[in-house]
């Protein structure tokens, strides 16, 4: 999730921004929001299975598995958009009519989830990393 879920991010926006990258990547695009969609709550159920093992948790390890369980959401979010790229790339392998406004309304919504997932997955990285490397101040 850590790699997958960014790189997914990253690609949508190209593939939203650029119509060459769309049509060569959007269908990897979907498998990949499609895969960290799936790997998702796998990550969160073993990361709270670690919680449960570990002893009495500290308030940061407390604050990484909260904001774990809000990472669902950014990919369910994520698979939304490569649903759509890849529709919109349906529609316009069908037909010469350009799609303007779809274009530009799925170009800021990608924007908007991909910064948003990458800032989600930095962040719950950041408090795993401090659980393994030392609490705050």
């Amino acid at each position: 999730i850590v790699v997958l879920a960014p790189l997914t991010a990253l690609l949508e926006i190209l593939c939203a921004f650029w119509p060459a990258a769309r049509r060569r990547l959007v269908w990897l695009v979907l498998v990949f929001a499609a895969v960290t969609t799936v790997l998702t709550p796998l990550t969160t159920t073993a990361g709270e299975w670690l919680l449960e093992e570990g002893g009495p948790p500290r308030p940061i390890l407390l604050e990484h598995a909260e904001r774990g369980e809000w990472m669902i959401y950014f990919s369910v979010a994520m698979l939304i958009v490569a649903l759509a790229l890849a529709a919109l790339h349906w529609a316009e392998s069908r037909s010469d009519k350009p799609r303007k406004a779809a274009t530009i309304v799925l170009a800021v919504v990608a924007l908007v989830v991909g910064v948003s997932s990458v800032v989600a997955v930095v962040r719950i990285g950041h408090s795993g990393a401090e659980t393994v490397w030392g609490d705050r101040g």
